[in-house]
C-alpha cells in the first residue's frame, strides 16, 4: 500500500494568495463606504422624526402648522406593493418555468427573454406613463387616480426582475435531479413543483426580495397612476399616499419641519425593507430545516 504525500504550498503562493485576499477586502470595503454614510446620514436626520404620532397619524398638508405624520403612507405603500407582488410573483415564476422547462431553446422563449431583457432597462417613469395613458386618462373602472393603478405599474415594474432572477435561479438546478425524478416515473409537473422548485427557492426568494425593494422605493410611477393624498384609505378605486411620494413632496420644501418628516420616511423605508428581508429569511431557514 503506497502513501502518497502532498507538498507543501510554497511561500511564493501563500503571498500571492495573501495579496489577492487583501485586494479583494480592500474594495469590499471602499464599497461599503458609501453605503456606511448614508446609512449614517439616515439614521441622523431620520431618527428625530419619529415618535409615536408620527407612525399614527395622516399628513396635514399644512405648511406653518403641524406637519403630521406619514401612517397614511405606510399603509399605501404596504397595499399597492403587496397587491403589485402577488400579481408578479406567480406571473414571473411561472414565465421563468416555462423558459427553463419547456421553451428551452425554441424560437418563442428566445423572443420572450429579448423582451424581458428589454423591460429590465425600461425607466420606471415609461411603466407609469403607459399605465397613466391606458387606465388613468381614460379613466377606466370610473376614477382617474387610484391605488390599483399604481400598484399594476408597480407590478409591471417587477415582473421582468423576478422572471430573470427566477430563470437563472432554475437554470442552476442539477439536471440529475430532474433525471433521477423521471427515472422513477414521476411526471414533469410532479417534478418540478416537488424537486426543482424547492431546491431553487433560496435563490428565488432573494430574487422577489429584490423586486419589492426596488417597487417599494419608485416615485414616478405613483406619481402618474395614485398621486399623492393626505388621508389615510383602504379603497383601492381612491387616490392613494405611499412613502416615495412624500417624501418626494416634502423634502423640497422651504419648511424645516417637512423636511425632517422626509428624511424621517426615507428611514421608515429602509427599515420596513430590511424587516421584510429578515422575516423572509427566517421563514426561508425554518422551511428549510423542516
Amino acid at each position: 500500500m503506497s502513501s502518497v504525500s502532498l507538498q507543501p504550498v510554497s511561500g511564493r503562493r501563500k503571498r500571492a494568495d495573501r495579496g489577492a485576499r487583501a485586494i479583494v477586502a480592500l474594495f469590499t470595503g471602499i464599497a461599503l463606504i458609501p453605503l456606511f454614510f448614508i446609512l449614517y446620514y439616515l439614521l441622523k436626520e431620520g431618527l428625530g422624526a419619529w415618535s409615536w404620532d408620527f407612525f399614527t397619524t395622516d399628513p396635514t398638508g399644512s405648511f406653518l402648522g403641524d406637519p403630521g405624520g406619514i401612517k397614511s403612507a405606510i399603509l399605501g405603500t404596504i397595499e399597492m406593493v403587496a397587491i403589485a407582488t402577488a400579481v408578479a410573483v406567480p406571473i414571473g415564476v411561472g414565465v421563468a418555468i416555462w423558459l427553463v422547462e419547456y421553451g428551452r431553446q425554441s424560437w418563442l422563449a428566445t423572443g420572450v427573454r429579448y423582451f424581458i431583457d428589454v423591460m429590465t432597462g425600461v425607466p420606471s417613469i415609461v411603466f407609469g406613463l403607459f399605465v397613466y395613458i391606458t387606465l388613468v386618462v381614460t379613466n377606466f373602472g370610473g376614477a382617474s387616480f387610484a391605488g390599483y393603478k399604481g400598484a399594476i405599474a408597480l407590478a409591471l415594474l417587477m415582473l421582468p426582475v423576478v422572471t430573470r432572477s427566477a430563470e437563472v435561479v432554475l437554470l442552476l438546478v442539477p439536471n440529475t435531479l430532474r433525471e433521477a425524478a423521471y427515472a422513477l416515473g414521476a411526471p414533469r409537473w410532479k417534478v418540478i413543483f416537488k424537486i426543482v422548485l424547492p431546491t431553487a427557492l433560496p435563490g428565488m426568494v432573494t430574487g422577489i426580495l429584490l423586486a419589492i425593494a426596488r417597487a417599494a422605493g419608485e416615485t414616478a410611477p405613483l406619481l402618474f397612476t395614485a398621486t399623492i393624498v393626505n388621508a389615510t384609505t383602504f379603497n383601492l378605486g381612491d387616490r392613494m399616499n405611499s412613502l416615495p411620494a412624500l417624501i418626494f413632496q416634502d423634502v423640497g420644501q422651504a419648511q424645516d419641519r417637512l423636511v425632517q418628516i422626509a428624511w424621517g420616511a426615507a428611514l421608515t423605508l429602509v427599515a420596513m425593507i430590511l424587516i421584510l428581508t429578515i422575516l423572509a429569511r427566517l421563514v426561508q431557514r425554518r422551511s428549510r430545516l423542516s
